[in-house]
């Protein structure tokens, strides 16, 4: 076909991409003028006006170091936020293009990982030890990168490993070419953590980037958002003689099913910013690849929110990045020393619907190639670390995730793969797809139902709650468990926390780190909170560290637990009654009664047998809880909620 062979072969086509969606029997073919932008806010999105057409407006190539935004840690290698303004836009039907595209792939030199194995192995070990061991997290996302080169024309080598990725692999949510030539050289507004701006030359140097993302990351049609959090991964090749016992084994590894719980948890954060409801969970599903196969939830909501905003409140994924998000940002700029450049963020294509309305359609930006001008090639690929991880599994991840691009530039052989019949088939044991739903059977019911605003009864409705955020966006999903109570919450981050004293209610809420650490800003301003609501007997409730804090003032000491809780549901014995309660933490409050005398009157507490572990306190006016009530892995939080905010109001407040 002409236009393709002219995109991929004449000697200057501009600006173009071409991107498959899953399930579409067409190759979208995208051109236009290139620019870059320094906000997710001034990415090109015209007004729509009587006689446009529905239809993409422009596709955005969003950098992970566009997390500067949120005032996130990051390595700034100067990436920049490009836009291609969709000027033209065809469709040609799949086997056309697919002729169309080159069938041979050019010669590709295998230069190795820039992280040997050996080194991977050694820094996994360490993130597992000082840093998910120290309470920084439940789960990072640390990545190497594949590197090679070429002396073929870029555009060649992508059009061919795009054929490649079409052809060979199933599941692919979108496969994409974009071909960004030399462009830009304004300045950029650099958004630096603490609200110092700086100046970086921003431009496009140049690169090709051709990829098969399996994950929609956001996505936003007539209002509503979507999330698919994907985590968990089956190597087909592993199935062996008897597949259905393997996948049987997999759907049941705790490390497994704790991954995707914890990225379902950290979506679920996002969602309660993005959607007027929080995020509905449907699933969980298998998603089937070539040689992979993963396990998945989708989180629905509806959204007012500008798709730009959406965009920005959702950066970035959990399973490129780790939780908390903030935190996990902060790791990754200590561990890797070289820039994300795309990886990790979105490609994400803006548009206007039949009436007018904005749409959003937003894959992450992993399992590909970016391509410069010069022939180097990097395939980036990154392991998710969690309590459960070994360094020998974490390696292995890394070549996995990075064999589906290195096989389509021809530098790797495709592994036999299991036909799509036999996997499926499998999926459709009655045991395997009684197995997979089993994950469901404890979560919490309010995150799996769908919701609707209605009127609210109850002891609670009406009352004021501040909950403190010390950067753990739980605090969102906490505020609409509060508010699914009739309360009028309001959220602040402990660097900007004010007006305690005007709240009926004041939340010390969950944050990363170590709780004897006077010297965190988080923990110093937990500290304050707590001071003030014990000093007045104002109603207080502390969560994970900001239970830990209060733990702490009322005089109980603090241990370090030597397997993380991090991502772990728990059946846990709570005043008397037994409760399924979600865990992310590493420190825990140790007392050796049930009850102690303090200052503040009798304290009550719910312990472990044998370790004295502490899972939550009350006294008067006043509780704390370990868990987090607000995760999906809390079965009934919002009943435990109300127990536990009924209790620290006396019986004259609540009448």
């Amino acid at each position: 076909m002409n236009l393709l062979h002219d995109l991929l072969g004449a000697p200057d086509p501009g600006p173009f991409a071409l991107l498959r969606r899953e399930g579409s029997e067409y190759l979208e073919v995208l051109r236009g003028p290139l620019s870059t932008v320094a906000r997710l806010a001034d990415i090109p999105l015209p007004e729509h006006a009587d006689g446009d057409e529905a239809g993409p407006r422009t596709l955005a190539l969003v950098p992970y170091r566009q997390l500067a935004e949120r005032g996130f840690d990051r390595v700034d290698d100067g990436t920049p936020l490009a836009c291609l303004t969709v000027a033209s836009y065809d469709r040609i039907p799949l086997a056309e293009a697919l002729a169309a595209l080159p069938d041979a792939v050019p010669d590709v030199t295998d230069l190795g990982f820039d992280i040997d194995d050996a080194a991977y192995r050694e820094l996994v070990s360490t993130v597992l030890r000082d840093e998910i061991g120290h309470g920084a997290g439940s789960n990072f996302v640390i990545h190497r990168t594949a590197r090679a080169r070429t002396d073929a024309d870029p555009r060649l080598l992508a059009g061919a490993a795009l054929r490649r990725l079409i052809t060979g692999e199933r599941g692919v949510y979108w496969s994409f070419l974009v071909h960004l030539p030399a462009a830009g050289g304004e300045s950029m507004a650099d958004h630096r953590p603490g609200g110092q701006p700086g100046r970086v030359t921003s431009r496009v140097n140049g690169r090709t980037l051709v990829g098969a993302s399996p994950e929609r990351h956001v996505s936003v049609d007539d209002g509503l958002v979507m999330m698919n959090p994907i985590s968990g991964t089956l190597r087909h090749r592993d199935l062996g003689a008897d597949g259905r016992e393997t996948l049987l084994n997999f759907l049941s590894d705790r490390k497994e099913i704790n991954e995707l719980s914890m990225v379902l948890d950290e979506e679920l954060k996002m969602m309660a910013v993005v959607a007027q409801q929080g995020g509905q969970v449907l699933g969980p599903y298998l998603k089937h690849m070539t040689h992979l196969t993963h396990t998945e939830y989708l989180l629905a909501g509806r959204t007012g929110l500008d798709v730009r905003d959406v965009l920005r409140e959702t950066m970035f994924a959990p399973t490129l990045t780790g939780s908390p998000i903030e935190n996990a940002a902060r790791v990754i700029a200590r561990y890797e020393t070289s820039g994300r450049a795309y990886y990790a963020g979105v490609l994400a294509l803006l548009g206007r619907d039949a009436e007018g309305g904005q749409s959003l359609d937003a894959p992450i930006l992993f399992r590909c190639a970016d391509i410069a001008p010069d022939g180097t090639i990097a395939v980036k690929a990154g392991a998710t670390l969690v309590r459960d991880s070994t360094p020998d599994g974490e390696v292995a991840e890394t070549h996995a995730k990075a064999g589906g691009v290195l096989t389509a530039l021809g530098l790797r052989t495709a592994p036999a793969a299991h036909t799509d019949t036999d996997i499926k088939t499998l999926a459709e044991d009655p045991a395997v797809r009684a197995t997979l739903l089993s994950r469901n059977e404890r979560l919490s019911r309010f995150w799996l139902a769908e919701r609707a605003p209605e009127p609210v009864t109850g002891p609670l409705v009406g009352r004021t709650a501040l909950i403190a955020d010390a950067e753990d966006t739980f605090t969102g999903m906490l505020g609409h468990l509060l508010r699914s109570l009739g309360m009028r919450v309001t959220v602040q981050p402990t660097t900007a926390l004010g007006g305690l004293s005007s709240y009926d209610l004041v939340v010390a809420g969950p944050g990363p780190g170590d709780p004897a650490d006077d010297t965190d800003p988080r923990v110093a301003a937990l500290g304050r909170v707590v001071e003030e609501r014990l000093s007045r007997r104002a109603p207080l409730l502390g969560v994970c560290l900001g239970h830990q804090v209060l733990s702490r003032r009322l005089g109980l000491p603090m241990h370090r637990r030597d397997v993380p809780y991090q991502g772990l549901p728990c059946d846990i014995d709570l005043f008397g009654v037994t409760r399924r309660v979600g865990f992310y933490s590493t420190f825990t409050a140790v007392a050796p009664a049930d009850t102690l005398p303090t200052a503040y009157g009798e304290l009550q507490l719910s312990r472990e047998d044998g370790t004295g572990f502490v899972h939550a306190l009350r006294g008067p006016g006043f509780a704390g809880v370990q868990f987090h009530p607000e995760s999906v892995l809390t079965e009934h939080g919002p009943q435990l909620l109300t127990e536990l905010v009924t209790g620290v109001f006396t019986p004259a407040a609540v009448a």
